[in-house]
Order: C-alpha cells, then structure tokens, then sequence
C-alpha cells in the first residue's frame, strides 16, 4: 500500500521538475540571445568610433587646405628692374629672367614702411612671400609688357611659414628661436590683417596646381588627372575582359579539370598583394615592352591585371545570381545559347556586374604600392595632356606630401585624403544607385 501511495506523489515531483528545467534552459538560450545581440551592437559601436575618430583627425587637419593666405597690394612693375635697358622689343627672353621676386618685395616693403636700406627687414619680407609670385608675375609681364612702368593691385601667395601662422598653426607663445616666423614677421602679419591686404581665399590650386616644393602652391592637379587616365585605361580594358571571361568561365566552359585550375588561380589573383602586381608591371610593360616610365598608361595596364579578377569574381556570382528558370524558359522558347545568354541572362546580371567594377574601380583608385614600383613617384609639375606623359596619382601624391617636413604639408595631406575619400564615396553611392535602377526582383 505504501509503494501505490508514494507513487503518485513521485510522478507529481517529476512532473513539477520538468517544466522547471524547461524554463531554466528557455531563460538560458534567451540570455545567450542577448549575450549576442550586445556583442554585435558593441562591435559596431566599436567601428563607428574608429570610423569617427578616423574621420575627425583627418577633417580637422585637412579643411584648412581648402583656404589659403593671400597678400593683396599695389605691385609698381618697375622698368629698373625687369626690363632696364629697354630691351624687350628685340630680346623677348629679358622679360622671362628678370628678378620678379625683387618686384614683389619692394611692393610689400612700401606698404610696410621698410626702407630699401634695411637688408635685415627685407630679408624678413622675403620670408612672406612666396616662390611662386615670380611665376605669377612673370606671367603677367609676358602676357602684357604694357604693365611696365605701372601699378597693378595683384593678389600672391603668402609664404608658407605665414600661412600655417595666419591659421592659427603655429603656436605664437614660444621663444622666436623656436619658430619659423619672426616677431616681426608677426608684427607685419597682424598690420597687413587689420588693412585687409592680408585674408584667406578659397584655395582653387589644390585642385588645379601640380607638384611643388613649396606647399603653398602644391595642388593635386597633375595626381588628379593621372589617376582619371588610369581609371579610364582600367574601366576600357577590366570590364570587357573581365565579363567576357566570366561569361564562357560560368555559360560556356565544361566543367573539367582545367576550368577548375583556372578558377582556383582567379581566386587566388585575387588576393595577391599589390605589390606583386607591381613588379610584374615592372618587368613586362617597363622593362620588356619599354613603355615609358612614370606614365599612366603603365599604371592602367598593372591597376587592371590586379582588377580582373574582381570583376571577374563579381561577374560569376552575378550571373549566378540569376534563375536557371530564366535559361530554361528561354531556351524553351527556341532561344540559342547565345541569345539565352546576351538577351536574358546578362541583363539581369548588370547589377551586380556595375556594382562589382565599380569597387573594383575604387579599390584601384586608392592603390599606392604597384604605382610606386613603376616610378609613378616623379615630380611633375605640368598637368599631362596624354597618358603617355609623366604622371602621379592620388595616392601617391598623398604618400610624396606625408614625408615632406614642412608643417603646411601636413594639412596639404589630410586636404588630398579629403579629396581621394570624396571620389571613392562618390563611386560607392555611384554602384548603390546603379544597382537599385537595374535590379530586378524574382
């Protein structure tokens, strides 16, 4: 009797117990749930700072670049010193090789009250202007020899020392022998500010001037134009190889042993480090087939090697991407192979083929280390007008400002890093919009 009536009591406990461990282990899994959610919110928080604090340091060292310093004065363009014997009518290389700089230091000296007797002020005048105003002024003379004898009001560069110090760059408070700018240089800097001669101006030269040695008048011009060859020698040459390949690799080839290799060695082109590609441009195009040195052509022909397979990688899964339903209808329908391919596969793959050159397009765009190796690392100060012509790139241009030691090329740098991350956002949200306009839902 005992035995019968313990019985029902056991079941009761067991049946009580159950339940218990089915909420422990509900409760468990629903704990690990949020365990998971937390770390992937806290990752991306992670990112985000990174990404913020990446872009900060970059922006706030970089905007400045976008201003620069501009002396704007009554310039007397003296007959004495560009043309004294009056021998321009006859000896035109006399208004090339006068000392323009000498032009424009006497006119800051005038303003400024400094004698022509005093060598050590105007040394110090010297010290604010910048090289580039005998270009400029030589420009002016040449165009016009009119101008000789009379008074212009011209706007030229400030030297790059007063630059950075008219920025608020250069901490002012330490000792004079521990700064590039005098006190008498500041002195004149705050008395040119106050008449309005001394203000800062939209910097149109980083965009349009080439490379200098003097940071005030450096510009990504020349690196600008070089990586837009590049990028049109890739997108001419990648995208029609590229998916042409991918179209036999995925719709034509058999399936043996040999496509296998050629897909396994796609795969791991692509993930070869530049570099490499970079001594193989070196060795091929440079070395054997002797294109010139430093050209764009050169750095197209290694930046689309390294881009293939990309495209290539992009291209398959986009058409893979597509229905087999699509290829059954249309060749249920009397279609060919070809006509199946070209008329009803490839279209709905172009989404996917846009968006994939596009990053690849990008992803060569900020390549530093096979331009290096081709020499794409020369000064060159005048803008190519082909892309046989010496050139830079972004890239590189942004690489050659990093170890220059003048502090205006600090900002110099982080302006070129705001330009190159601009191109690269633009050709982003360029492959989502394509993307959206010719996708196509199943």
């Amino acid at each position: 009797m005992s035995q019968v009536s313990t019985s029902p009591s056991m079941a009761a406990l067991g049946a009580t117990a159950k339940p218990e461990r089915r909420d422990i282990g509900l409760r468990g899994r629903y704990a690990a749930e949020r365990r998971f959610r937390l770390y992937g919110m806290a990752a991306i928080a992670f990112g985000l700072v990174f990404l913020f604090l990446l872009l900060f340091s970059v922006v706030s060292k970089g905007y400045t670049a976008f201003q620069q310093s501009m002396i704007t004065i009554p310039v007397e363009f003296s007959e004495q010193i560009i043309d004294k014997d009056n021998e321009r009518a006859t000896n035109p290389q006399k208004l090339v090789s006068a000392n323009y700089p000498v032009v424009a230091r006497n006119a800051l000296a005038k303003v400024l009250g400094v004698s022509e007797d005093d060598r050590q002020g105007l040394r110090a005048i010297n010290g604010m202007i910048s090289d580039s105003v005998r270009t400029q002024l030589r420009d002016l003379v040449t165009a016009d020899p009119s101008i000789i004898g009379t008074t212009r009001t011209v706007s030229f560069l400030a030297h790059g020392d007063l630059d950075s110090a008219f920025k608020g760059q250069i901490d002012l408070s330490v000792a004079e022998n521990n700064r590039k700018i005098s006190d008498k240089q500041i002195g004149w800097m705050n008395q040119l500010a106050e008449s309005g001669a001394l203000a800062k101006h939209f910097n149109t030269g980083i965009f349009v001037n080439g490379a200098s040695s003097r940071p005030e008048a450096a510009g990504v011009g020349v690196a600008a134009v070089g990586s837009l060859y590049m990028m049109l020698i890739v997108l001419v040459l990648a995208l029609p190889i590229g998916v042409a390949a991918s179209i036999y690799l995925e719709e034509f080839a058999p399936k043996n042993r040999f496509t296998d290799l050629i897909e396994v060695n796609i795969n791991n082109l692509a993930a070869v480090p530049s570099i490499v590609y970079g001594l193989l441009g070196l060795a091929v195009f440079v070395n054997f087939a002797g294109f010139p040195r430093s050209a764009s052509l050169v750095g197209g022909l290694v930046l689309t090697l390294m881009t293939l397979p990309t495209i290539i990688i992009a291209t398959r899964s986009a058409l893979k991407a597509v229905p087999p339903s699509i290829r059954a209808a249309a060749l249920g329908l009397g279609a060919s192979k070809m006509q199946t391919v070209f008329h009803h596969v490839l279209p709905l793959a172009m989404p996917g083929i846009l968006t994939g050159t596009i990053i690849g397009l990008a992803h060569a765009l900020g390549e530093t280390a096979p331009l290096l190796l081709i020499g794409m690392v020369a000064f060159v100060a005048d803008i190519p007008s082909t892309p046989l012509e010496p050139a830079t790139a972004l890239p590189v241009q942004i690489y050659m400002w990093a170890n220059e030691a003048e502090r205006a090329f600090v900002e110099r740098t982080s302006g070129a890093i705001i330009i190159l991350l601009i191109f690269l956002i633009l050709m982003n949200v360029g492959a989502i919009l394509l993307r959206r306009r010719f996708e196509r839902r199943w």
